[in-house]
């Protein structure tokens, strides 16, 4: 049952916005950063380590009950610099949320609000699922993965094979990212991502959201 879960709140068709939101590779394709699988990988850990590692540790905080709803949505808040980041978290979330209720209408959702993080929500939903924190944790670290990684498969034209190998080549990585994220609090930041979404909100009829 778990693992069932997991794997349904780990998929791309979940409506948190995954097919509408890059992660910030649009604007790195966009600006020749990324334009091959080799610099698709390195986005793509980058965002694990960073954007990933954080938001899986806010996840399970909320998870767990270390932190509240309120203290999670500001320590989110905290986290993402760019003002445009910020906003896609929380639409994102909003998404999730919509599911949440639907799935789960017996439980209490409103302390969420109405455009919690991203992150947040996954926290409510993974304990309310029954998942574990790590997995919880592991959730969002995925999707931070897959959907840059979508994304950028769309954009360069690259062959669904290709990209899949690199997403299952970078499992691990998110294993171990998860599992540090369950440890503690992750305070770390990526200026470029913050950028790339600043710069990418900018843009005149962009494919993407984010």
């Amino acid at each position: 049952m778990n693992l069932a879960t997991l794997l349904t709140l780990s998929d791309s068709r979940l409506p948190t916005g995954g097919h509408v939101h890059s992660g910030g590779v649009e604007e790195a394709v966009a600006e020749g950063l990324v334009h091959d699988l080799d610099t698709l990988r390195a986005f793509l850990r980058r965002r694990i380590r960073t954007a990933g590692r954080v938001g899986g540790s806010v996840a399970a905080a909320v998870h767990t009950g270390a932190l509240t709803v309120a203290a999670a949505d500001a320590e989110m808040d905290a986290r993402t610099p760019s003002p445009a980041a910020r906003q896609a978290s929380r639409a994102q979330g909003r998404g999730l949320l919509r599911l949440a209720r639907r799935v789960w209408p017996q439980h209490t959702w409103h302390p969420l609000g109405a455009t919690p993080h991203l992150p947040v929500v996954a926290g409510r939903v993974g304990a309310v699922a029954g998942l574990t924190p790590e997995q919880t944790a592991l959730s969002v670290v995925y999707t931070t993965m897959t959907g840059s990684a979508s994304a950028a498969q769309r954009l360069l034209a690259l062959d669904p094979g290709d990209v899949a190998a690199i997403t299952v080549e970078l499992s691990a990585l998110c294993d171990e990212t998860a599992a540090l994220a369950t440890e503690e609090l992750a305070d770390l930041s990526d200026p470029l991502l913050d950028v790339l979404a600043e710069r990418h909100s900018r843009r005149e009829r962009p494919l993407f959201v984010s």
